[in-house]
């Protein structure tokens, strides 16, 4: 385990709907999502930081955002193929921002996506 950890938050509003799933998630529906990274280190960088907070929201901004805020998730890839579960979107976000930060010094440790309030999925690398 990492001595430091921060996370980011943003949010996105997509619509999905489940394949193979048998209830209501299995009709088109959406879900104002809440997507939070964890970026951990054992060692801070010169100025005392894991990773500048506004590097971290640019990035996610671009990676995540940009690319599914306001989309229909089964369309977009790699959904148009994978099942749009939290469960799936957490890894997909965490491997994309890990692909980009990692660098022996910080990385990507984990990937919190909320459907709802209560409803959270966690993918841990």
């Amino acid at each position: 385990m990492s001595r430091f950890t921060v996370y980011k938050e943003i949010d996105i509003a997509a619509a999905h709907f489940l394949r193979e799933y048998h209830g209501k998630c299995e009709r088109l529906h959406g879900h104002n999502y809440r997507i939070r990274v964890y970026v951990s280190a054992d060692e801070l960088d010169s100025e005392g930081m894991v990773l500048d907070f506004v590097q971290l929201k640019e990035l996610m901004r671009e990676l995540i955002h940009e690319r599914f805020d306001h989309q229909f998730l089964n369309e977009t890839p790699p959904f148009d193929v994978l099942n749009p579960s939290s469960e799936h979107l957490a890894r997909y976000c965490a491997e994309e921002l890990a692909a980009r930060l990692d660098d022996g010094r910080i990385r990507v440790s984990e990937c919190h996506v909320w459907e709802t309030d209560t409803s959270c999925a966690i993918y841990r690398r």
